[in-house]
């Protein structure tokens, strides 16, 4: 069993590693649990990711391309957002598009 043990340790270091090597390659990103608590508990995806990143309303709002009145509407689900605007936010936070659309 000792022989097994080691095999199975030495394999969950090499996992451990690899993603390791994923995030600090850039590829990957550890996101810590209060923003994953924030998003599973269905806040504002948009507004999580732009908390997270330091971003206020209005330099989120520049750095897409887009209005600051048009965030705010995002982030209070009064508006949908359109597939370009939609790529643009993510660009502009660093993320998939898929990860701002909620629900």
């Amino acid at each position: 069993m000792k022989a097994l043990r080691n095999v199975a340790e030495f394999e969950e270091d090499q996992a451990a590693l690899a993603v390791q090597a994923r995030i600090d390659g850039g590829i990957e990103e550890f996101v810590p649990g209060t923003v994953v608590s924030r998003l599973v508990d269905g806040e504002s995806p948009l507004r999580v990711w732009r908390e997270y990143r330091g971003l206020s309303q209005a330099a989120l709002a520049r750095a897409a391309s887009t209005s600051r009145a048009q965030i705010v509407d995002i982030e209070a689900g009064r508006r949908t957002v359109s597939a370009h605007t939609l790529r643009r936010l993510a660009g502009a936070l660093g993320i998939e598009p898929d990860d701002i659309v909620s629900g």
